[in-house]
């Protein structure tokens, strides 16, 4: 979202007029926690993961275009869901898929028990040994 479209939807919402420029400024503020976030180390066993990708549109350079969201949930060993990634793609597919997962794996996940799918056909062409 633009920082425009963002002002409009707080103030839509929430009632709530924001500068653009703070839009801004929090955006930038928060990118390197988010990074942080995203890099963070995992436990090395998660007895059941999902994964699953979604397709959104997204605006880019002035143009709307649809992504693929891959998202990764993991149950851990004391039974809590946690978010383990998030990634956009161009668009779903097993070379992405192999991506995340090989990024899950220098993060420190060694085993997952139940890798849950809906269905896909690509995720177990992305399959590491």
């Amino acid at each position: 979202m633009s920082t425009r479209e963002i002002q409009g939807h707080l103030e839509e919402i929430y009632k709530v007029e924001v500068s653009p420029t703070l839009i801004s400024n929090v955006t930038e503020a928060v990118m390197e926690e988010v990074k942080s976030w995203q890099s963070r180390p995992l436990d090395s066993v998660y007895p059941i993961v999902y994964l699953d990708a979604l397709v959104v549109k997204i605006r880019e350079t002035g143009h709307v275009r649809s992504k693929a969201i891959y998202v990764v949930i993991g149950v851990n060993m004391q039974g809590n869901k946690e978010v383990l990634g998030l990634w956009a793609g161009q668009a779903e597919g097993a070379k992405f898929w192999l991506q995340v997962l090989t990024e899950l794996k220098n993060r420190g996940v060694a085993d997952m028990f139940i890798a849950r799918v809906d269905g896909l056909n690509r995720v177990p062409k992305a399959e590491l040994t």
